[in-house]
């Protein structure tokens, strides 16, 4: 099966490499064209353009920052949807909207072009181990025939068909909305509790004994407490998108969301504040210099069992 992959990110950059690394034929295309050295090292052929990535293959994947750049990239000049060859499948893996791929897809089911989304879960670590969590919309058939692809990129037992088109999308819309509420409201209770006198270390614990523990608080927040990592291989300014995302979701289907539009305007409070490339765990910083102290477990007593 020959592959054609586009966005050599942060996410896409070890995902495309894993699947040369696994003995495919990729041709690989970005906007810089610097991005493909190491994948042409491996083997990958550079596509100049959007078009050229799709010339003889069977399988193109994207994975692209926002929902504007994947519509430039399939309906733009030297655009991907004019030259996908019938029968052959356009995976999105980009975080995205159902909007922008029911337009392409109204035009690539005329053609014979198959279509799936398939956003994943798992961070950059994720990505370079080839453990991704990957969520798929679309047809079941076309799942099972590309599902080897997604086994070298995702965990095999944490790949899901969701449901139809679009609804990869949306679950991994909800799973960053749960994930981006949970560090704020953790965040603010960590706060408060260590304003009141009690030990970091042990409110922690308590918490994780309690019903309110959660794999945030277990794991995700440790990268800020122990080590002060906010994640800066994923940026603000992409938190702010997928919050952005969600909330225009909820509107769309006329469900309420006063929590999750706050959360989103703790996160762009945060981006004013440190900069579009700051990490997504920076909001907790908002809460930091509001303490004049950073929330950080510090002693070996503090660290132990972490």
């Amino acid at each position: 099966m020959k592959i054609g992959f586009i966005g050599l990110g942060n996410m896409g950059g070890p995902m495309s490499r894993n699947l040369l690394k696994a003995g495919y034929d990729v041709a690989v295309h970005d906007v810089r064209r610097k991005a493909a050295a190491e994948h042409e090292e491996l083997g990958a052929t550079w596509a100049p353009t959007p078009a050229r990535t799709a010339r003889d293959r069977a399988v193109v994947i994207t994975m692209l920052p926002t929902p504007r750049h994947v519509e430039a990239v399939l309906l733009g000049p030297d655009g991907l949807l004019d030259a996908l060859a019938p029968g052959s499948v356009w995976i999105d893996m980009s975080t995205s909207v159902p909007e922008v791929a029911d337009r392409v897809r109204a035009q690539a089911t005329a053609r014979g072009v198959h279509v799936l989304d398939a956003p994943v879960s798992g961070m950059a670590a994720g990505a370079q181990a080839g453990l991704l969590q990957i969520f798929v919309g679309g047809d079941q058939e076309v799942y099972e025939r590309v599902r080897p692809v997604f086994d070298i990129v995702g965990d095999p037992d944490r790949i899901m068909l969701v449901g139809g088109h679009g609804a990869g999308y949306t679950v991994k819309l909800m799973i960053n909305l749960l994930w981006f509420s949970h560090l704020v409201a953790t965040t603010e209770v960590l706060s408060i509790g260590t304003s009141a006198g009690v030990d970091l270390a042990v409110l922690r614990d308590a918490l994780l004994t309690s019903p309110a523990a959660s794999n945030f608080l277990e794991r995700d927040v440790l990268s800020v407490l122990r080590d002060g990592d906010y994640d800066e291989s994923f940026a603000l300014a992409l938190a702010c998108k997928d919050l952005g995302l969600a909330v225009d979701l909820a509107r769309e289907v006329q469900v309420p969301a006063e929590l999750s539009a706050l959360v989103e305007q703790v996160y762009r409070r945060a981006r004013r504040a440190y900069g579009d490339l700051a990490g997504e765990m920076a909001p907790v910083k908002l809460w930091e210099d509001l303490l004049e102290s950073p929330l950080r477990l510090t002693s070996s007593t503090d660290l132990q069992g972490v």
